[in-house]
């Protein structure tokens, strides 16, 4: 009797399958929203002060790499449509470990950001209101996305639907913006002149040389974080083989009209030099646009970035925590839907875990270097999930060259292009440990991988009892 070796190593009853309730229209906004963080927003002036100009390249290098990566989880979640996400796939080419490790490193990955978005919409919300509490914020926060994740997917996919809207509008408003201010010549109040020539006259493209350009990616790698998250949602979309593609393919689009076309115009309209890296240059475009109420826009636009990011954390995880609890590598519990069709004991899994971003409001500045640490750690983990997608596709094309030679939706490039981003992967490590806080989390990241050994152990030791 033949086996049929193109089904995961455990597929879960029908009764158990998520529900495929998200249109075309969410998987598209959902991948511009994974594409696009709140880094974009508040991190870019930092990122502008170490590398220049030359941050556009930086940020052109990460999205051509990146796109590889999502070709090829593309091609392999098309291959099988019972794959709920990717730590399915690598389960089934890797072996069971790798869907263990790729599973619950994903989930600690959104975890941390979760916990970075509580404390920052606590902060945004502080704007506003300087008198609230807050944990006030912090829990409101998690309970509402809570209650609007449990009913149906379809509410995730709508929320994230407007949240997406709203970062691109504003995107596209400042572009618009900017565009107008070189077309009429305006002028700074310091005397400089917006002009396209500020790519270049403050230094040259590349003016802190080659050590600026190398600090770019430090940071500018943080920004694309959850581009990988259309992958986990394409188990609950309508038309995959449709939806999936069209998301996709539309990556190098979106890198270079929201980040590079947002970067450049505002270094053309403010030379490099004069960015204030402590603040967000969105501010300050909307500031010199005549804005009055610059600050209070961006502060909605970061609040609503971040709550996204949160909201999309809360998603993924409890799908991803579901995934394991079905092939038997987390709590049976864990693994139950609701009538509705959602992970109803994982979403409250991963929310309990969210609140410790309650604590983190109350644990005084001279954590906040530990804490950066740790979100560090989070970007690292994340380097490992795209490292494992690869790695799959490679085991995909040794194992079913039949499946790949039929494929509509073939990654470009082939094992050639794995090996190119592979080696983007490790500069971008080595980059990373130049930089005393980087390099500590990478010293320490390690003992992630040490603990999931000994509970991955540990559960196969209790299945065989």
């Amino acid at each position: 009797m033949s086996v049929d070796t193109n089904k995961p190593a455990a597929i879960p009853a029908e009764e158990s399958h998520l529900a495929r309730n998200l249109s075309n229209r969410h998987l598209q906004l959902l991948a511009i929203g994974g594409a696009i963080g709140t880094g974009l927003f508040m991190g870019s002036g930092k990122t502008i002060s170490l590398a220049g100009p030359s941050i556009l390249l930086v940020y052109a290098i990460i999205g051509f790499m990146l796109f590889f990566v999502m070709r090829a989880l593309g091609e392999l979640l098309l291959s099988n449509l019972e794959y709920r996400s990717f730590a399915d796939f690598a389960g089934h080419y890797l072996g069971p470990w790798a869907q263990f490790f790729t599973g619950w490193t994903y989930w600690l990955c959104w975890i941390v950001t979760g916990v970075a978005d509580v404390v920052a919409v606590s902060g945004y919300i502080s704007f506003w209101f300087p008198e609230l509490a807050l944990w006030i914020p912090a829990i409101g926060l998690i309970l509402t996305l809570l209650c609007l994740n449990l009913p149906t997917v379809r509410n995730f996919g709508e929320i994230e639907f407007w949240f997406a809207l709203i970062k691109i509008v504003a995107i596209c408003v400042l572009i618009v913006a900017g565009v107008a201010m070189l077309i009429s010549g305006f002028t700074l109040p310091n005397g400089s002149a917006a002009a396209v020539s500020n790519i270049w006259a403050h230094g040259g493209f590349f003016p802190n040389g080659f050590a600026g350009f190398v600090a770019g990616f430090q940071i500018a790698i943080f920004a694309f974080v959850g581009i990988e998250l259309v992958g986990t949602a394409a188990a609950e979309a309508k038309d995959p083989e449709t939806s999936l593609p069209k998301a996709i393919n539309s990556i190098p689009i979106r890198v270079v009209l929201f980040y590079l076309g947002a970067l450049f115009v505002i270094i053309s309209v403010i030379p490099w030099n004069q960015v204030d890296p402590n603040s967000s240059p969105f501010v300050a475009m909307f500031s010199l646009a005549g804005l009055g109420i610059a600050a209070h826009v961006v502060n909605f636009v970061v609040l609503t970035s971040a709550t996204s990011s949160a909201n999309s954390g809360i998603y993924s995880t409890s799908r991803m925590i579901f995934g394991l609890a079905t092939d038997g590598l987390a709590p049976k519990a864990l693994g139950q839907l609701n009538r509705r069709k959602v992970p109803a004991n994982a979403l409250f899994f991963s929310c309990i875990f969210l609140l410790s971003g309650v604590v983190m409001l109350y644990a005084g500045q001279s954590l906040l270097e530990a804490f950066t640490i740790v979100t560090t750690i989070s970007a690292l983990l994340f380097i490992f999930i795209w490292s494992i997608i690869l790695a799959s596709y490679v085991q995909y094309r040794r194992q079913r060259p039949d499946l790949h030679e039929k494929s509509s939706f073939k990654m470009p490039g082939g094992n050639a292009a794995v090996v190119m981003v592979f080696a983007f992967f490790a500069f971008v490590l080595w980059a990373l440990g130049q930089e005393a806080d980087t390099a500590t989390a990478l010293k320490v990241t390690p003992v992630w991988f040490v603990l999931l050994a000994v509970a991955y152990l540990a559960t196969k030791i209790l299945k065989r009892r």
